[in-house]
C-alpha cells in the first residue's frame, strides 16, 4: 500500500510519474545505456484537505479561500491522474454531537470477511481480481443491465468521463455487486460506483 498525505502538495512531476505504475503495475528507470524494470503494483490511497486553508464546506464557515485559490489548488491533480484512482470520496467535517454520539459501525472482521467472500467470488468466475480486469474481460465480465447501461451512457456524457473513467467505473460496479452478492450488475450498483468517482472540485 502506499499512502500519500497532502497529495496536492507533492510536485506535479512526482504525481505525473505515479501513472504509468499505476496503469501498468511495473516501474521502469532508463540511465544512460541501461533500463531496468522493476514491480510496482501498490494500492494508492490518498488524502487531501477541500481548500488551501482545509476548511471548505465546514458548518462553521470559517473558510476563507476564494474559488479561484481552491480551483487552483483542486488542478494541482490532472485528470489522466485522476482517471487512475477508482474511488474519491468526501468525507465532510462531523458536528461535535456526532463525534460525542459515538455510534457503532460494521466491525473489522465482518467487512473483512464480505470482502473475502467477494473477492473468492472473483478467483472462481474469472481467474482474477476485477482490479486485474482488462480489456475484453471488462466488457464480457463487468456489462451491467440494460438500466444500468443507460444511468451510465447519462453520466459518461453529463460528466465528461475518459473511456478510462467508463472501464473502471464497470470494475467498481461489477465489485459493488460481488459485495451484495448479486451476479447481475445493475443500476443501483452503477450509481454507487458512478458516485464514488466524484472527484477534486465535480458536482453531483
Amino acid at each position: 500500500m502506499l499512502f500519500l498525505d497532502e497529495l496536492p502538495e507533492f510536485e506535479k512531476r512526482v504525481l505525473e510519474a505515479l501513472r504509468e505504475p499505476l496503469e501498468s503495475g511495473r516501474i521502469t528507470i532508463s540511465r544512460a545505456a541501461r533500463r531496468a524494470e522493476f514491480p510496482a503494483r501498490v494500492q494508492l490511497v490518498a488524502a487531501m484537505n477541500p481548500c488551501p486553508c482545509g476548511y471548505h464546506g465546514h458548518p462553521d464557515g470559517r473558510c476563507r479561500c476564494s474559488p479561484e485559490q481552491i480551483a487552483r489548488y483542486h488542478h494541482k491533480l490532472s485528470g489522466p491522474l485522476l482517471d487512475r484512482i477508482d474511488l474519491m470520496l468526501e468525507v465532510p467535517a462531523l458536528p461535535a454531537s456526532e463525534l460525542q454520539a459515538g455510534t457503532p459501525g460494521e466491525t473489522s472482521a465482518a467487512v473483512r470477511a464480505r470482502v473475502a467472500r467477494a473477492r473468492a467470488v472473483q478467483l472462481a468466475r474469472q481467474g482474477k481480481p476485477n482490479a486485474l480486469l482488462a480489456g475484453g474481460e471488462i466488457d464480457h465480465w463487468c456489462t451491467p443491465d440494460a438500466a444500468g447501461a443507460r444511468l451510465l451512457a447519462g453520466a459518461i456524457d453529463r460528466l465528461g468521463l475518459s473511456a478510462r473513467a467508463y472501464h473502471r467505473i464497470l470494475k467498481v460496479a461489477r465489485t459493488i455487486a460481488d459485495m451484495g452478492g448479486t451476479d447481475t450488475v445493475c443500476a443501483p450498483h452503477v450509481a454507487e460506483a458512478v458516485q464514488s468517482r466524484r472527484g477534486p472540485g465535480t458536482t453531483p
